[in-house]
């Protein structure tokens, strides 16, 4: 037996934000939950068998509650929170809200998009030293900033260090600062566009001359210690076993760390082993570490990011078994 339930709203604008402004998502939720969705200005209607009905005016509710809290309702939060009530797993898109990273009185926080990031900011949080592991997308490198700002705000660190190996610029990098922007800066471009996406120009160009912000190659972080600060080491992938020992002796008092990469692109020289593999080999039981995986479900990129990921998971998993 069939049952309706309608919902009203303030006006047809909200009803279109609940749906990403994209009319395809009505269609989505239709063959998601097995009902028929009318919308009209200011008002929706649900028809279907009752526990579907139930279902999708859930998901109509997480939307409407994250959009209460200051959430721009994407394509990606409007997937989630029909995942959240299929899966029925006591988890809400406002949930994500609360793990939210305030970054600047002048941008807009930072929310992560999905369950797995969540859990990574909470880890970071929490831990003082994290590795974030997966796929391009993801996410990884960008909450990882966005954590270090918002730990300098709270006046928990005093300096944000972002690093990563330069791989085809080698270790000879110079010692002129002239030579090392011109050598070292499209290697650091990532990182910098992140902040860029964070922090109001003015901002970022105060914190970078104070050397509140210092973004340099790993080769520099050699001989020093880092105290008081939050360091980022950025496609950690491509470090060489030295390299990687090297920098998680660089830790000193206060400091808190983020390791990030993606195991399955390494563009190291084929006689090189990576310094990541080994760190989570070794470190995997040391108490206070976090390891924190993604897969091509948390690619929040364009959604063919997230297809050419699984795609190139598939491939290789099959040459992998024909070898």
């Amino acid at each position: 037996m069939n049952h309706s339930e309608i919902i009203s709203f303030e006006n047809g604008r909200f009803v279109h934000e609940l749906f990403a402004n994209e009319i395809k998502n009505v269609r989505l939720l239709e063959e998601r939950f097995g009902v028929k969705v009318t919308t009209r200005d200011g008002w929706l209607r649900i028809d279907g068998a009752p526990d579907n009905v139930r279902k999708t005016r859930k998901v109509i509710d997480q939307l409407q509650d994250a959009r209460d809290q200051g959430l721009e309702i994407g394509k990606k939060d409007f997937h989630n929170a029909m995942e959240f009530v299929e899966k029925d797993n006591g988890v809400a898109l406002s949930d994500l809200q609360k793990s939210k990273l305030e970054t600047s009185t002048k941008r807009p926080p930072v929310i992560p998009r999905t369950l797995n990031q969540k859990k990574y900011i909470e880890a970071i949080k929490e831990h003082e030293l994290v590795f974030g592991l997966g796929p391009a997308g993801t996410g990884k490198t960008f909450l990882a900033v966005a954590a270090a700002l918002a730990a300098f705000r709270d006046e928990e660190i005093k300096k944000i260090i972002l690093t990563r190996p330069a791989v085809e610029a080698g270790e000879e990098l110079g010692f002129l600062p002239g030579e090392l922007e011109e050598k070292i800066f499209p290697y650091l471009r990532p990182l910098y566009d992140a902040l860029e996406e964070m922090l109001d120009p003015e901002e970022l160009r105060k914190m970078l001359e104070k050397g509140i912000i210092e973004l340099a190659p790993l080769a520099f972080m050699r001989g020093r210690t880092l105290s008081g600060s939050f360091i980022i080491l950025d496609e950690a992938q491509n470090t060489t076993a030295e390299q990687m020992l090297m920098f998680l002796t660089r830790l000193g008092q206060r400091s808190r760390c983020v390791i990030t990469g993606d195991p399955t692109q390494v563009d190291l020289p084929k006689h090189r082993s990576s310094g990541l593999f080994e760190a989570i080999s070794a470190l995997k039981s040391v108490s206070g570490i976090c390891f924190c995986e993604f897969d091509e479900k948390d690619v929040v990129r364009h959604k063919l990011v997230r297809d050419i990921v699984e795609a190139y998971r598939i491939h290789r998993s099959n040459c992998k078994e024909t070898k």
